[in-house]
């Protein structure tokens, strides 16, 4: 039977993509289309005569990107009008994560091409991967790939208001069941997108109150949404979100989005969110770097992309993610070096730096989080330090945890999806450097500046598995690559959806 599965890529708010795809599943090539692409491989030849002959005239290997299109193809390919012949690489090693990369490399092509109503044949090679999953992947892929941020563009790059929208038929043996996949990997991309939005945003248009709105959005999709104003925060004692966010017109929150799939108990995500960071009265002077910092929300906006991506699929499992929103300005009313601040968690700290703000709101977040829903794990996703920047650059995210079950948990999911992690030390023999004359805890230690942070961070989770995830370098990216384009890459999404839907 000839079925034809349709799923159209969902824009979120924020987003004007440059080219959006139709996405069709289809257990019959399309006549009717303008242009055909066939998959070649690197390790296997093409097996249509054709095709073969062309291959070799043109030194095409099917190495991964490259391509070739025969214009006015003869029979058997005479009702296209195009013949797009494209490279995956080594398919008998075919994993998802290379497979999405294939996707983006697609999408690319593709953005240069005339074709509208195109048909993706991978009958020429033979992957590893099923079919069904190789067609959602590619198309996963493409889908991440072509986002732009457009918001406060009056036009798109090429002076067209129009996007551009193509339609794509994957022709795969069971239709229904590549469906089924790709709406768990949409899912997936939308949750991703809402990151990307939230950290391409600029801080004028994303105080602490604007995220919080975008959070509500997520009740239509069965999440439960709970936040916390300046009221709700004095009453929890949760002064160190309030001390960082004093300084502002724009008064801090704490979101805490749920989505309970289980009556497992919980698994815990906690994103730091500092809507923009001046550094407060230590100020960033280099201007390269506080451009940057309207992305040091990143963190939260992870955590809640992670919430929609296992909402909107409906997944079997019980997540919490606490966010904690401030913005770290300068005024008459910030707050200052040498400060004692009380957190919710009964624990003093002198404020050493101003500048080490988000170690300070999430740790009012993370105690909430543990006191409130007992989680079984408890994982937080921050932009925190430059000296994660200095040794791991944005090749991996840094790891830090006490709980080596824990940590191989989220390598295994990192690795899955290409969002990989390096493990860097978390030991007491550092509490000294976190030692204050006059408070319970110093904000900052003397060296070693990310593990110390993590150190920091896990005097307030009590004796939950802990794991602190340091994505500075990670959330924005300088240039195009794979399926991650230039600006926030939504960095932490897949890995923890990954993680979360791997759990016992």
């Amino acid at each position: 039977m000839h079925r034809i599965i349709t799923a159209a890529l969902i824009l979120l708010s924020f987003t004007t993509c440059a080219t959006a795809f139709e996405i069709r599943f289809t257990e019959q090539a399309n006549t009717d289309a303008d242009t055909l692409i066939v998959l070649g491989a690197s390790n296997t030849p093409l097996q249509q005569d054709a095709l073969k002959q062309l291959a070799s005239s043109e030194n095409f290997s099917g190495k991964s990107g490259q391509s070739l299109q025969w214009l006015s193809p003869a029979a058997p390919y005479n009702n296209y009008k195009r013949v797009i012949v494209f490279g995956v690489g080594n398919v008998a090693e075919h994993t998802t994560s290379n497979a999405a990369s294939a996707g983006a490399d697609l999408a690319r092509l593709l953005a240069k091409s005339a074709g509208k109503n195109i048909v993706i044949d991978a009958s020429q090679i033979n992957s590893s991967l099923a079919d069904t999953e190789l067609a959602a992947q590619l198309a996963f892929g493409a889908t991440l790939s072509a986002y732009t941020f457009t918001r406060y563009k009056a036009k798109a790059a090429d002076g067209k208001a129009d996007t551009q929208s193509q339609q794509l038929n994957f022709v795969v043996a069971n239709a229904s069941e590549a469906q089924r996949r790709h709406a768990q990997l949409s899912a997936i991309a939308n949750g991703v997108t809402l990151a990307r939005d939230l950290t391409n945003e600029p801080a004028m248009g994303l105080s602490p109150a604007n995220f919080a709105d975008k959070a509500n959005e997520l009740k239509k999709l069965g999440v439960k949404v709970t936040i916390f104003d300046e009221n709700a925060l004095q009453k929890n004692n949760m002064g160190a979100i309030l001390a960082v966010g004093r300084g502002s017109a724009r008064p801090p929150r704490l979101v805490i989005a749920h989505w309970q799939g289980s009556q497992q108990a919980p698994l815990a995500i906690i994103g730091k969110g500092i809507t923009f960071d001046t550094g407060g009265y230590n100020l960033k002077t280099q201007a390269d770097s506080i451009i940057r910092m309207t992305s040091d929300m990143a963190g939260a906006a992870a955590a809640l992309g992670t919430i929609a991506a296992l909402a909107e699929q409906k997944a079997p499992v019980n997540v919490v993610a606490v966010m904690a929103l401030a913005e770290n300005m300068i005024s008459d009313r910030a707050y200052l070096p040498g400060d004692v601040v009380n957190t919710a968690a009964g624990i003093s700290v002198e404020v050493i730096n101003t500048d080490a703000e988000g170690r300070m709101v999430m740790a009012d977040a993370l105690w909430y989080a543990e006191k409130h829903y007992k989680p079984r794990a408890m994982v937080d996703i921050a932009t925190l330090t430059g000296a994660k920047v200095t040794a791991l650059g944005a090749y991996y995210a840094g790891v830090f945890s006490k709980n080596d079950n824990l940590v191989a948990q989220l390598q295994q999911a990192g690795e899955q999806v290409n969002e990989k992690l390096w493990r860097l030390p978390l030991s007491d023999d550092m509490l000294p450097e976190l030692k204050s004359r006059i408070a319970d805890l110093r904000n900052g230690g003397r060296s070693a500046g990310a593990s110390t942070a993590a150190l920091f961070l896990q005097q307030f989770v009590g004796s939950t598995p802990f794991a602190h995830i340091d994505i500075a370098g990670n959330a924005l990216a300088n240039s195009s690559s794979g399926i991650t384009p230039e600006g926030a890459t939504g960095y932490g999404v897949q890995l923890l959806t990954q993680w979360a839907l791997t759990q016992p």
